[in-house]
């Protein structure tokens, strides 16, 4: 449970820092009181020999219905930080499960992984290109026009 909440941790901090609207201070203490909100959440909800079994509890989601995510807002209220200084997409789903963690932007794209993990220790590296690759992803496509709200209009 520990690397995969640090994966996506370590995802929405390279988020919020590329929006570039909060101190390097307040990122930290936002991401410290995020990784402890999520351990809080999950314990007695991670299933390794079932990944899928309480995938929905764990889901990190923002979208039009939905537009702050509670442990996202917990854990802005916890380190002093404005929601909207995030800088997070309008739409982003994150599904963080036993081995994997997985990003959907925009309700109508499809998923893709922004870690996994298997057995064996993963090479630190190797997470940290898989990750920003995947913030790379989203800040790029989701700002060319992507999100569903936009398709009404």
């Amino acid at each position: 449970m520990k690397k995969e909440i640090a994966a996506v941790v370590f995802f929405l901090k390279r988020l919020i820092k590329k929006a570039d609207k909060l101190e390097m201070e307040k990122v930290e203490k936002f991401v410290e009181r995020l990784t402890v909100a999520l351990q809080e959440k999950y314990k007695g909800h991670w299933y390794p020999e079932n990944p899928s079994k309480g995938q929905a509890f764990r889901c990190i989601r923002v979208n039009k219905f939905q537009q702050e995510d509670p442990e996202l807002r917990r854990a802005c209220n916890e380190s002093g930080v404005l929601y909207t200084d995030l800088g997070l997409p309008r739409e982003l789903t994150l599904w963080v499960d036993p081995g994997e963690v997985c990003c959907r932007y925009g309700e109508k794209n499809f998923a893709f992984t922004v870690a996994s993990f298997s057995g064996d220790e993963e090479d630190k590296e190797e997470v940290t290109k898989k990750v920003t690759n995947a913030v790379e992803r989203v800040t790029s496509d989701y700002h060319s026009g992507s999100s569903s709200d936009e398709e009404g209009k």
